[in-house]
């Protein structure tokens, strides 16, 4: 079901304690009911991996999960050797790494028949954008993170009448390290993981 929807808003959200904690954003979407990111999982649940997950009573769940030594030098999955569920399907992923531009270096894949767009404007904002095809016009989500820790949030603006698949995804990717969608942001994750690996072998 297509759905026009005004902006809203997910706040920050955090509970349990030490292997157990949880933490994410959460908050009602008009026409889908309650929305849940979790980012990450407990990485009890998760050993080897970095996951973040959207749930919610009228959208499809949604996971995206890094494998690699790189994960431990990173709290949110990141972009590299990563895999992208949505329901029971598995999403493929692409990107041009080596791109120029935000518009080069952004991320593509496609679900249910449609087509996506992943662009980083910035390090905070980022739109999802579905395509148009013959049978619909398509649909923009831009979304904008804010605050510090437990006064984080993020703001959705649609343009276009939304899915529920579109919900799932623009949410989840608040979950993910998006660095690698801008050049600078590449250079100082890796750098950043590089600073890390090093400084925990050497704990």
């Amino acid at each position: 079901m297509h759905t026009a929807i005004g902006p809203f808003t997910l706040k920050f959200w955090k509970e349990g304690r030490t292997h157990e904690r949880r933490s994410g954003l959460r908050g009602p979407v008009p026409g889908f009911g309650e929305v849940v990111l979790t980012a990450p999982l407990p990485l009890k649940h998760t050993p080897g991996s970095v996951v973040s997950e959207v749930r919610g009573p009228s959208i499809p769940t949604a996971v995206f999960e890094t494998r690699g030594i790189h994960t431990e030098a990173t709290d949110l999955p990141t972009l590299n050797g990563s895999t992208l569920r949505v329901g029971d399907a598995m999403v493929h992923l692409r990107r041009n790494r080596f791109g120029l531009t935000l518009r080069a270096r952004a991320l593509h894949f496609r679900y249910g028949g449609d087509h996506y767009r992943l662009r980083a404007v910035n390090r905070k904002r980022f739109v999802l954008t579905r395509r148009a095809d013959d049978e619909d016009p398509g649909v923009s989500l831009t979304a904008k993170q804010s605050g510090l820790g437990g006064g984080r949030k993020l703001v959705v603006r649609t343009t276009g009448r939304a899915v529920a698949a579109d919900i799932a995804l623009v949410t989840l990717f608040a979950g993910v390290d998006r660095a690698p969608l801008t050049r600078g942001g590449a250079v100082r994750a890796a750098l950043g993981r590089s600073t890390r690996l090093l400084a925990e072998s050497q704990a």
